[in-house]
């Protein structure tokens, strides 16, 4: 098959195959989101009345608190302790074109086809930021197979999906849990006041106690675990996808495969509207 590759495009693909830069930048739907919720929540109840009636530190306690407990009672505390790190994703994501990571893992598949795995030495450090890529392709350059490099960085990618999945269950299980430690407050609250019904003046903190048990739940489940979880299943499954290339690269490269099966085969999970032509 005679190649349509010019002159300046061909000399463009001999230059050092350089990751695509990675953009670390804040998630604009979670901060205008997540707060744009909650403002147009109070300002319901600053408008219907005193906020202060929607404040009640028992109320806070047995949600929060329960919620956080028996969360922690499912999960182990490295588990706990990793989420928050995890969650800070959904509001600083680090993305990466899709389109122009194929084309990176092309290039350098490319490179190694021509010159050796060896001529990527020089080029290692540059592949640093890429994560797994950079472990797969040092595999190759030290002489480890194909199927050798696929092993480790399918282990690689199980490690990173498990942390993931790891925070998303804990953050669904929160979302379960915070409406019935309402539903908890609730039936505290009923019980202390049926148990003073003499005396009127404990009526309103324990009918307090009861109504707002249950809207701290519902809040907490609906407005901050819920969609914390959802931006997390988005962003673990676009991860996922570069982590699937990568493993995919780095095993083609060591099995000294033919560019464009490689390209072919990145096609095959690359969403359609994101498949490159990168040899025609």
């Amino acid at each position: 098959m005679v190649s349509n590759i010019g002159p300046d495009e061909d000399l463009a693909r001999a230059a050092p195959p350089r990751a695509p830069r990675t953009k670390t930048s804040i998630d604009v739907a979670t901060i205008a989101g997540l707060p744009g919720a909650f403002l147009l929540v109070m300002t319901a109840i600053i408008l219907g009345g005193s906020p202060k009636a929607f404040l009640d530190l028992k109320s806070i306690l047995i949600v929060v608190g329960g919620t956080l407990g028996i969360v922690t009672a499912c999960f182990s505390l490295d588990e706990i302790k990793g989420s928050f790190k995890v969650v800070l994703q959904a509001f600083f994501h680090a993305s990466r074109d899709t389109e122009a990571t194929a084309k990176h893992l092309l290039h350098i598949a490319e490179t190694a086809k021509k010159k050796g795995v060896l001529a990527l030495q020089k080029h290692l450090p540059h592949l640093k930021s890429s994560g797994i890529l950079y472990k797969g392709v040092g595999m190759v350059i030290d002489g480890s197979s194909g199927d050798d490099v696929e092993t480790v960085m399918k282990q690689e990618f199980q490690t990173l999906a498990h942390r993931n999945d790891s925070t998303i269950r804990i953050l669904q299980k929160a979302a379960e849990i915070s409406p019935a430690m309402g539903l908890i407050g609730t039936l505290v609250g009923l019980v202390q006041m049926l148990g003073n019904l003499e005396d009127p003046s404990t009526m309103g903190p324990s009918m307090a106690i009861a109504l707002l048990t249950t809207f701290y739940g519902v809040i907490l489940a609906h407005m901050v675990f819920t969609p914390l979880a959802s931006k997390l299943e988005r962003n673990s499954s676009e991860d996922m996808l570069i982590a699937s290339l990568y493993v995919m690269s780095a095993a083609s490269i060591g099995r000294k495969e033919n560019p464009r099966r490689l390209e072919m085969l990145l096609n095959t999970v690359l969403p359609p509207e994101h498949r490159i032509k990168y040899f025609d």
